[in-house]
Protein backbone atom coordinates (compact mmCIF):
# COMPACT_ATOMS: atom_id res chain seq x y z
CA UNK A 1 0.00 0.00 0.00
CA UNK A 2 1.14 3.62 -0.84
CA UNK A 3 2.03 5.46 1.97
CA UNK A 4 -1.02 7.67 3.56
CA UNK A 5 -0.16 10.82 5.37
CA UNK A 6 -2.42 12.75 8.22
CA UNK A 7 -0.99 15.81 9.80
CA UNK A 8 -3.09 16.87 12.97
CA UNK A 9 -2.99 20.49 13.82
CA UNK A 10 -4.21 22.38 16.22
CA UNK A 11 -2.97 24.86 19.37
CA UNK A 12 -1.51 23.62 22.27
CA UNK A 13 -3.49 21.93 25.06
CA UNK A 14 -6.09 20.20 22.23
CA UNK A 15 -5.33 16.85 22.46
CA UNK A 16 -3.33 16.62 19.51
CA UNK A 17 -1.14 14.43 21.34
CA UNK A 18 -4.03 11.42 21.81
CA UNK A 19 -5.24 11.54 18.62
CA UNK A 20 -2.07 11.09 17.16
CA UNK A 21 -1.32 8.01 19.27
CA UNK A 22 -4.56 6.34 18.59
CA UNK A 23 -4.20 6.94 14.76
CA UNK A 24 -0.83 5.11 15.15
CA UNK A 25 -1.76 2.83 17.53
CA UNK A 26 -4.89 1.50 15.07
CA UNK A 27 -3.10 1.62 11.97
CA UNK A 28 -0.28 -0.67 13.43
CA UNK A 29 -2.85 -3.09 14.82
CA UNK A 30 -4.01 -3.19 10.86
CA UNK A 31 -0.93 -4.51 10.28
CA UNK A 32 0.92 -1.32 8.26
CA UNK A 33 4.27 0.53 8.88
CA UNK A 34 3.20 3.30 11.22
CA UNK A 35 5.53 6.58 12.09
CA UNK A 36 4.06 8.79 14.41
CA UNK A 37 5.96 12.52 15.36
CA UNK A 38 6.38 14.63 18.28
CA UNK A 39 4.07 17.64 18.74
CA UNK A 40 6.25 20.76 16.97
CA UNK A 41 5.20 24.02 18.29
CA UNK A 42 4.33 26.35 21.26
CA UNK A 43 2.66 23.31 22.96
CA UNK A 44 2.33 24.11 26.41
CA UNK A 45 1.88 27.98 26.13
CA UNK A 46 -1.31 27.75 23.26
CA UNK A 47 1.17 27.95 20.34
CA UNK A 48 0.30 26.47 16.89
CA UNK A 49 1.59 22.26 16.94
CA UNK A 50 1.13 19.50 14.28
CA UNK A 51 1.75 15.64 14.68
CA UNK A 52 2.59 13.42 11.34
CA UNK A 53 0.77 10.21 11.31
CA UNK A 54 2.25 8.53 8.08
CA UNK A 55 0.82 4.81 7.24
CA UNK A 56 1.72 2.04 4.80
CA UNK A 57 3.75 -0.98 3.69
CA UNK A 58 6.99 1.16 4.19
CA UNK A 59 7.31 4.19 5.62
CA UNK A 60 10.93 5.87 6.61
CA UNK A 61 10.43 9.15 7.73
CA UNK A 62 7.97 10.37 10.15
CA UNK A 63 7.67 14.16 8.52
CA UNK A 64 5.04 15.24 5.66
CA UNK A 65 6.02 18.10 3.28
CA UNK A 66 3.98 20.46 1.40
CA UNK A 67 1.94 19.00 -1.00
CA UNK A 68 1.85 15.00 0.71
CA UNK A 69 -1.04 15.27 3.38
CA UNK A 70 -3.71 12.97 2.21
CA UNK A 71 -5.59 14.70 5.37
CA UNK A 72 -5.16 17.52 7.67
CA UNK A 73 -7.47 17.11 10.65
CA UNK A 74 -7.70 20.51 12.26
CA UNK A 75 -8.42 21.44 15.98
CA UNK A 76 -9.12 25.20 14.72
CA UNK A 77 -9.94 27.12 11.78
CA UNK A 78 -7.15 29.14 11.39
CA UNK A 79 -4.61 26.67 11.80
CA UNK A 80 -6.54 24.78 9.04
CA UNK A 81 -5.71 27.55 6.98
CA UNK A 82 -2.14 28.10 8.07
CA UNK A 83 -1.14 24.40 6.89
CA UNK A 84 -3.23 24.26 3.86
CA UNK A 85 0.28 23.95 1.43
CA UNK A 86 0.60 20.75 3.32
CA UNK A 87 -2.33 19.30 1.69
CA UNK A 88 -1.91 16.86 -1.56
CA UNK A 89 -3.88 19.56 -4.18
CA UNK A 90 -6.54 18.16 -5.48
CA UNK A 91 -6.80 14.95 -3.61
CA UNK A 92 -6.38 15.75 -0.31
CA UNK A 93 -9.01 16.77 2.65
CA UNK A 94 -9.10 18.76 5.28
CA UNK A 95 -11.20 17.66 8.18
CA UNK A 96 -11.94 20.97 11.01
CA UNK A 97 -13.38 21.86 13.75
CA UNK A 98 -15.16 25.24 13.10
CA UNK A 99 -13.32 26.77 16.59
CA UNK A 100 -11.71 30.27 16.14
CA UNK A 101 -9.28 30.51 18.43
CA UNK A 102 -7.51 34.03 18.77
CA UNK A 103 -3.57 33.77 18.12
CA UNK A 104 -1.45 36.05 19.96
CA UNK A 105 -1.04 38.75 17.53
CA UNK A 106 -4.83 39.06 17.68
CA UNK A 107 -5.34 39.13 21.22
CA UNK A 108 -2.59 41.83 21.61
CA UNK A 109 -4.34 43.75 19.10
CA UNK A 110 -1.70 44.22 16.35
CA UNK A 111 -4.01 41.88 13.92
CA UNK A 112 -7.08 40.32 12.86
CA UNK A 113 -8.62 36.80 12.58
CA UNK A 114 -8.51 36.64 9.74
CA UNK A 115 -12.33 36.27 7.68
CA UNK A 116 -14.34 33.60 5.36
CA UNK A 117 -11.18 30.94 6.25
CA UNK A 118 -13.55 28.06 4.92
CA UNK A 119 -14.78 29.49 1.56
CA UNK A 120 -10.74 30.71 1.22
CA UNK A 121 -10.07 27.48 1.51
CA UNK A 122 -12.44 25.84 -0.96
CA UNK A 123 -11.84 28.66 -3.40
CA UNK A 124 -7.80 27.12 -3.26
CA UNK A 125 -9.39 23.66 -4.08
CA UNK A 126 -9.53 21.97 -1.01
CA UNK A 127 -12.11 19.59 0.43
CA UNK A 128 -13.12 20.84 3.50
CA UNK A 129 -15.28 19.14 5.98
CA UNK A 130 -15.96 21.39 8.80
CA UNK A 131 -18.06 20.44 11.56
CA UNK A 132 -18.70 22.20 15.29
CA UNK A 133 -16.82 19.63 17.41
CA UNK A 134 -17.08 21.47 20.67
CA UNK A 135 -20.38 21.75 20.28
CA UNK A 136 -20.53 17.72 19.76
CA UNK A 137 -18.03 17.26 22.76
CA UNK A 138 -19.98 19.38 24.84
CA UNK A 139 -22.83 17.02 24.23
CA UNK A 140 -20.93 14.31 24.92
CA UNK A 141 -20.09 15.62 28.24
CA UNK A 142 -16.99 17.29 28.11
CA UNK A 143 -15.89 19.70 25.60
CA UNK A 144 -12.32 18.73 25.86
CA UNK A 145 -12.83 15.54 24.09
CA UNK A 146 -13.20 17.56 20.72
CA UNK A 147 -10.09 15.25 19.32
CA UNK A 148 -12.33 12.36 19.53
CA UNK A 149 -15.06 13.93 17.95
CA UNK A 150 -12.77 14.83 14.96
CA UNK A 151 -11.51 11.43 14.63
CA UNK A 152 -15.12 10.03 14.73
CA UNK A 153 -15.03 12.44 11.60
CA UNK A 154 -12.52 11.54 9.93
CA UNK A 155 -13.31 7.75 10.33
CA UNK A 156 -15.74 8.41 7.70
CA UNK A 157 -12.75 8.91 5.29
CA UNK A 158 -11.66 5.23 6.11
CA UNK A 159 -12.70 1.95 5.32
CA UNK A 160 -11.97 0.55 8.71
CA UNK A 161 -15.28 -1.25 11.08
CA UNK A 162 -16.02 0.60 14.16
CA UNK A 163 -15.08 -2.40 16.38
CA UNK A 164 -11.34 -1.20 15.77
CA UNK A 165 -11.81 2.09 16.15
CA UNK A 166 -13.93 1.66 19.22
CA UNK A 167 -10.78 -0.99 20.14
CA UNK A 168 -7.95 1.68 19.31
CA UNK A 169 -10.20 4.58 22.10
CA UNK A 170 -10.47 1.72 24.45
CA UNK A 171 -6.51 0.68 24.43
CA UNK A 172 -5.45 4.98 24.43
CA UNK A 173 -8.24 6.46 26.81
CA UNK A 174 -7.88 5.81 30.44
CA UNK A 175 -10.59 4.45 31.71
CA UNK A 176 -12.42 7.51 33.64
CA UNK A 177 -12.74 9.29 30.56
CA UNK A 178 -13.91 6.10 28.27
CA UNK A 179 -17.58 6.85 28.05
CA UNK A 180 -17.56 10.00 27.28
CA UNK A 181 -14.83 9.75 24.29
CA UNK A 182 -17.00 7.24 22.50
CA UNK A 183 -19.63 8.73 22.60
CA UNK A 184 -17.82 11.86 21.54
CA UNK A 185 -16.31 9.68 18.68
CA UNK A 186 -19.62 8.69 17.64
CA UNK A 187 -21.37 12.19 17.24
CA UNK A 188 -18.33 13.08 15.35
CA UNK A 189 -18.78 10.03 13.31
CA UNK A 190 -22.89 10.22 12.83
CA UNK A 191 -23.11 14.09 11.55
Amino acid sequence: METKNIMIVGVGGQGSLLASKLLGYLFLKRGFDVKVSEVHGMSQRGGSVVTYVRFGDRVLSPVIDEGEADYIVSFELLEAARWLPFLKVGEGRIVTNTQKIDPMPVIIGAAEYPENLLEKMEAAGAKVDAIDCVSLAAQAGNIKAVNLVLLGRLSRYFDIPDEEWQSAIEANVPEKFLEVNRKAFELGRAV
